[in-house]
């Protein structure tokens, strides 16, 4: 299943450091912004981790899950250098659809 996880942090140290944590378990859309990619239990740890690095009372951390079949596009830049493509990201909205 995929799942997007997103978060706001307010210290520059914390920001870097879970950032560099959601690297190693997501694909980063934005910076902040990640699709994160398998079951649920993994998705659990994942958060777990999270939880443990962000400080609760500063910081904000959310988590959605995407439709198996919903519609994913996306609006401007391509999220990859050109001349590479990974299937799993969403189309150019405009472009075609499945």
């Amino acid at each position: 299943m995929n799942w997007i996880v997103a978060y706001d942090v307010s210290s520059p140290r914390r920001l870097q450091r879970i950032h560099r944590f959601m690297v190693g378990q997501a694909s980063p859309i934005e910076y902040s912004v990640f699709l994160f990619v398998g079951t649920a239990k993994q998705l659990e740890a994942c958060l777990a981790e999270l939880g443990r690095l962000i400080d609760p009372r500063d910081d904000d951390m959310r988590c959605y899950a995407l439709p198996a079949r919903g519609l994913q596009a996306r609006i401007g830049c391509a999220t990859l250098p050109a001349g590479i493509q990974w299937t799993g990201l969403p189309a150019p909205l405009g472009g075609p659809l499945p």
